[in-house]
């Protein structure tokens, strides 16, 4: 049995943390979503993940992010969540947005990847058995798939609300003109599409460039961003330019290498960690609260792999604007980067 803070949950768990509309649906998000990409397969221990879950629900962080893929290995992020919903968040699971995704290799074959309706719905199901669940609150679709006609990716998530195996459904890694259409679509088949997730930092303008965020915003649907640290370059643990044996470079190399830490990059992080200094903050606190200035943005998805990690994001709560500019600074240094 995993062990269950005492006291557990915090009775005024939902008095400091503030929460977004998700567009102009009914949902509302927190500031910090807790996203169960890292950290959360076989690799760690049942009892690291368990605390950090009430670490987070404890401070008033109610979504909890996960997709059929994550792990390792592949859907162990949701079996071992599974096990703390049964556990530490019995009786609670109207307390909780949980969502999950699918859209990458899952399983062999040629029915367990990209966006059939096929492949969907059986991962949906596979991720609710998974979790011990009914329905789950947000299902996407976890990125755009040119070699499936749309309307069959849409149709499916459509089966899923009417189904009663979701609430709402959104899409992830889509474009603002992927999404447009869609969400038209969507919007014809009276689907509750509320949500797109995509990736966006100070050092990463994907969400820019693509305009997913100027067609969320018209469109009024809600963002939640995923990677805001850049794979941890936006903290202190490579302003010096040493790399921790504990590093996403040294354990897993897909998405942050050591060829990125130049020495005009660590000087750009150096010139980051300065500004977030004169406003009282760590860089990794700035990062999130530059994100969060986006009216668009609804909730960040943050990954732990301690529970100090999430409560020193926390911490960015009523945290001061940014000037104009600073703003201006942050842009003139990740042009740099």
């Amino acid at each position: 049995m995993l062990k269950i803070m005492n006291d557990f949950p915090n009775p005024t768990r939902y008095d400091n943390m503030t929460y977004r509309r998700c567009g102009n649906s009914g949902l509302k998000l927190p500031l910090l979503s807790l996203g169960l990409w890292h950290n959360f397969g076989d690799t760690n221990t049942l009892e690291r993940m368990n605390a950090i879950c009430q670490t987070a629900f404890d401070h008033g962080i109610t979504h909890f992010d996960l997709a059929n893929n994550y792990g390792p290995p592949a859907g162990a992020a949701e079996k071992n969540f599974g096990i703390i919903l049964k556990t530490t968040f019995a009786g609670h699971r109207d307390e909780l947005i949980i969502s999950t995704k699918a859209g990458f290799d899952m399983w062999p074959g040629p029915y367990g990847d990209c966006g059939s309706r096929k492949y969907l719905l059986a991962s949906l199901d596979q991720s609710l058995q998974r979790l011990g669940l009914d329905y789950v609150d947000i299902f996407y679709h976890h990125r755009p798939d040119p070699n499936t006609p749309l309307e069959e990716t849409m149709g499916a998530l459509a089966q899923a609300v009417q189904s009663g195996k979701a609430l709402y459904v959104g899409l992830s890694n889509y474009s603002g003109a992927e999404m447009e259409r869609a969400a038209a679509i969507l919007k014809e088949l009276r689907c509750p599409f509320i949500i797109n997730q995509n990736r966006y930092s100070i050092l990463d303008r994907n969400a820019e460039e693509n305009a997913i965020l100027e067609a969320s915003e018209a469109l009024q649907k809600g963002v939640i961003v995923y990677s805001p640290l850049a794979q941890g370059l936006l903290t202190d643990r490579y302003l010096h330019g040493n790399i921790p044996a504990d590093s996403r470079i040294r354990t897993d190399g897909r998405f942050l290498t050591e060829n990125q830490l130049t020495p005009a990059h660590i000087a750009s992080l150096q010139a980051l960690q300065q500004i977030a200094q004169d406003r009282g903050q760590s860089l990794a606190q700035m990062a999130l609260s530059w994100i969060l200035r986006q009216p668009s943005v609804a909730s960040v998805l943050v990954g732990a792999s301690k529970p100090e990690q999430l409560l020193d994001s926390l911490k960015i709560m009523n945290s001061t604007p940014f000037t104009e500019e600073e703003l201006q600074k942050i842009d003139q240094i990740s042009k740099n980067f």
